[in-house]
């Protein structure tokens, strides 16, 4: 199978398997996704949407989560990863936004990396989910599943990024990246793969993998 051959073929798979895949991080605007976002990392997304309800009940902008203080937000996002450091990169992120921005989430990389806790990746989930604009946040499935698929060596998220913009339609990546993560996490797990359930990689995935799980 040639390698465009294989492009069409993971599309019209996901296609099929997820015409609408959902976010999985529970938000209402551009400002929750944000911190949604970034209270993730190294963290599940079923646990960060058990702490944003009584995060947002408290603090659903920019101006309310300046104003709890940090100490107050550290309280309400007890139990998730990272927990001291996300309380102060969100308090600090909100008196940005307001003292730069008026409390507006930016919809551009440059202003979104500089905010506090936001790397690259939040800023391309924010600029793809909440503005629409094209994107290709990679987190731990889509590198796994990029590797897997052959279709980028694995070395660091930085190239798999590069690797996936290069080889999908730009008018897919928002979309698409959605789609990848879902069927990672319900196909193509990291543990517990089953070659019966994961049609994309015993298609056209990489043969040192699949050897390796015969």
């Amino acid at each position: 199978m040639k390698k465009t051959e294989k492009i069409q073929f993971i599309i019209n798979t996901l296609e099929e398997l997820y015409p609408n895949p959902p976010i999985a991080l529970d938000h209402k605007d551009p400002y929750t996704l944000l911190v949604a976002v970034a209270l993730s990392a190294q963290t599940t997304d079923k646990k960060v949407n058990e702490i944003t309800p009584r995060l947002f009940a408290e603090a659903p902008n920019p101006y309310a989560m300046h104003q709890i203080g940090e100490p107050k937000i550290k309280q309400l996002i007890q139990g998730i990863g990272l927990t001291n450091s996300k309380a102060k990169n969100l308090h600090i992120m909100a008196g940005q936004l307001l003292e730069k921005h008026d409390g507006i989430v930016p919809n551009n990389f440059q202003d979104l990396e500089q905010l506090a806790g936001v790397g690259h990746k939040t800023a391309s989930v924010v600029m793809a989910q909440a503005f629409d604009i094209p994107a290709f946040p990679v987190d731990t499935h889509i590198h796994r599943l990029m590797w897997r698929w052959n279709l980028s060596n694995g070395k660091n998220v930085v190239q798999t990024e590069k690797d996936a913009k290069r080889l999908f339609p730009k008018e897919l990546w928002n979309k698409l990246h959605l789609q990848i993560i879902w069927y990672g996490r319900e196909y193509s797990p990291a543990r517990g793969w089953r070659a019966e359930k994961d049609i994309i990689t015993t298609t056209i995935g990489r043969q040192s993998f699949l050897r390796s799980m015969q």
